[in-house]
């Protein structure tokens, strides 16, 4: 736990000028065959890099990964994002990258790939996407896969002094959740917050606001920071959107939205006409939402049902709420509630920008 606890109490200073010269490692990270599970591996550079556009690609065994058959199994690693290393230190890094065929085709689980598509089209830059991810996750015991604590095999009493709440019976895993908040930080990933949430041995961390394809980036990272922290404390994290099934609340990763035209005067008339562009295609949105989310979005639990769009004020029930101070300020941004924790956020923050911005009902 000496690693553990030296992130909690981590320096948040830049490197030093000697740092600077030295040799560094780049741990290249980035998505496998189950499109939520995060690999990574690591390689000595010669010199200090902060451009993703000065690394070189490099390749890994797709057929180990579920992304390649064995007899043709290469698949290329393009470097796309920079961050610091909050475990190694000094100036090593962490590089986000997406995943290519030999022949530079996109495999079938780079989202990233289409996102930036979406994201590089005029009428999207132009209105400059912002976005806040609010990602649950629920912190399980290693051996038995259940909540820290619970007691094995029972339940903690019922739902209402957890969120939010301090003190041993509370509030369980602490130490990971802030040693992830200043590892976040030092990265350079925009992590706004943290707070413990409705069922006990849950948490949430909050990043953005991000524009356009770097909210993607930088949740992918958060999550790899958290799943490099937990193996650490010998803990597991789950994104499944409804770990402990009854009457407890399900884990979700509301995606906040605004562009340019909302945050401006008038902008709650702009942010209307998108919230009714998103109603006409709730089927496609729910699709790409997250597995396993029929299980969470039940009506109950401060969610809508699955089959039904409605928005409102203040409503966290429905599935886009508004929030009171964008309805008095007259412009502002809106939460899309329906995405589930194990959601790829290239998805859902491209589609949402793609449904708001170019498509014509």
């Amino acid at each position: 736990m000496s690693l553990l606890s030296d992130l909690i109490n981590l320096n948040l200073s830049d490197a030093t000028e000697k740092e600077k010269k030295e040799k560094v490692i780049a741990e290249y990270i980035w998505i496998g065959g189950s499109g939520m599970d995060l690999r990574s591996k690591a390689r000595t550079l010669p010199k200090s890099v902060r451009d993703p556009q000065e690394l070189p690609k490099w390749n890994y065994d797709g057929s180990s990964t579920g992304q390649a058959p064995g007899e043709d199994s290469e698949v290329i690693l393009y470097p796309q994002a920079i961050f610091k290393d909050p475990f190694r230190r000094g100036n090593n890094i962490l590089v986000m990258c997406d995943t290519y065929t030999p022949a530079g085709e996109p495999i079938p689980t780079n989202k990233r790939c289409n996102a930036a598509k979406i994201f590089s089209h005029p009428d999207v830059v132009s209105e400059v996407p912002w976005y806040g991810i609010e990602q649950e996750y629920t912190l399980l015991q290693k051996e038995v896969k259940w909540p820290i604590g619970w007691p094995v095999g029972g339940y903690p009493g019922p739902q209402g002094p957890y969120y939010c709440g301090i003190g041993a019976d509370k509030a369980f895993g602490r130490d990971i959740v802030d040693a992830h908040y200043k590892a976040c930080i030092y990265a350079g990933i925009n992590i706004s917050g943290i707070n413990g949430e409705v069922m006990p041995g849950q948490w949430e961390f909050q990043v953005g606001p991000a524009v356009g394809i770097k909210a993607g980036d930088e949740l992918w990272v958060a999550r790899y920071i958290l799943e490099r922290i937990t193996e650490i404390a010998g803990v597991v994290v789950s994104f499944d959107p409804k770990p402990i099934q009854g009457d407890w609340n399900g884990a979700g990763a509301h995606t906040n939205y605004s562009t340019k035209s909302m945050r401006n005067d008038g902008g709650y008339e702009v942010i209307k006409k998108a919230i009714e562009k998103l109603g006409l295609r709730h089927k496609e949105h729910i699709a790409a939402y997250g597995e396993g989310n029929e299980r969470r979005l039940t009506g109950r639990h401060e969610t809508a049902d699955i089959n039904t769009f409605l928005w409102g004020v203040a409503n966290r029930g429905a599935s886009i709420r508004v929030g009171r101070d964008t309805e008095k300020a007259g412009k502002g941004y809106f939460e899309d509630r329906r995405p589930a924790s194990n959601m790829d956020p290239y998805v859902v923050t491209s589609m949402i920008a793609e449904t708001t911005l170019l498509w014509k009902p």
